[in-house]
């Protein structure tokens, strides 16, 4: 059997990305979206998510390179002088797991970006962190206590089989940092099954990490020709625009989007044995 949740992340950074999570769910084959409550265009997703009951949303929280939903005066060791989170993701992250207080502020914002998702009424589908940050065990473990009354049923693990994308695209299985197997894999096998443990599904493989900000319509076809068995999650950053503020620069926007409405991405998904939808669709 296999199952896929296509997702757009960063839902609410900007109109241009919420035109195309919404033309992309309509007429695409996007199922979910990922929220940044916190983000300019925030209100407008919510609002969006409310006319495509189809739609599953989730959670995409932010505690690097974006905008706090709590003052910035209750959380100073997380932010900068201009009041939005910092960017040095590393030293950031070794003051979470070894200063306490900075660990109480980095729970507070947890707590008050699930709060703030819930005010919209919608349903939480799953929950997931920009730039991968939930991989860091003090975030997992906040995200599993808060998130358990706000009703947290399935979080990303990225966890991306390279020889999936050595099917699709010879040679494809280098990648960033990021995906180095030996920092990324590690830590997102070790939050599965801690996730998992805590009554959370993750995914059984994820794509969208190797190429990030690169999934062309090709790319996109030939994973999910070659999906393996299992719950499957496939993320991009699809947009109306090749850029846009906060936007990151080189990512093709445009080009995942529209590999979202490609008729050959659509035959794909929609053949015998494949069957599309949210997280909660799986449960």
């Amino acid at each position: 059997m296999k199952q896929l949740v296509v997702t757009a992340d960063d839902f609410g950074a900007d109109l241009a990305v919420n035109e195309a999570v919404e033309e992309a769910h309509v007429r695409g084959v996007l199922t979910a979206a990922s929220l940044m409550v916190g983000a300019s265009a925030a209100a407008d997703a919510v609002a969006r998510a409310r006319r495509l009951p189809s739609l599953r949303v989730g959670l995409h929280l932010v505690l690097v390179e974006g905008k706090p939903v709590s003052a910035p005066a209750a959380i100073p060791d997380l932010v900068g002088r201009d009041g939005r989170f910092r960017t040095d993701m590393a030293a950031l992250g070794a003051a979470i797991f070894f200063r306490p207080a900075v660990r109480r502020q980095m729970i507070a914002e947890v707590e008050a970006q699930f709060a703030a998702f819930a005010a919209t009424g919608l349903p939480l589908d799953h929950v997931n962190t920009h730039k991968h940050y939930h991989l860091h065990p003090s975030i997992l473990a906040a995200i599993l206590d808060v998130g358990r009354p706000y009703g947290l049923k399935a979080l990303r693990a990225p966890i991306e089989p390279h020889a999936v994308l050595a099917a699709v695209e010879p040679g494809a299985a280098g990648g960033t940092w990021m995906n180095a197997p030996a920092i990324l894999g590690k830590w997102a096998a070790l939050g599965r099954g801690r996730a998992r443990r805590a009554g959370v599904r993750a995914p059984d493989q994820v794509f969208g990490l190797t190429w990030s900000g690169s999934m062309t319509a090709e790319r996109l076809c030939g994973v999910v020709r070659h999906l393996p068995e299992g719950l499957s999650e496939i993320y991009l950053h699809p947009a109306k625009a090749a850029a846009y503020p906060g936007s990151a620069p080189g990512y093709r926007y445009v080009e995942e989007f529209q590999a979202l409405v490609d008729p050959a991405v659509a035959a794909a998904a929609r053949a015998p044995g494949v069957t599309l939808g949210g997280f909660s669709d799986f449960a």
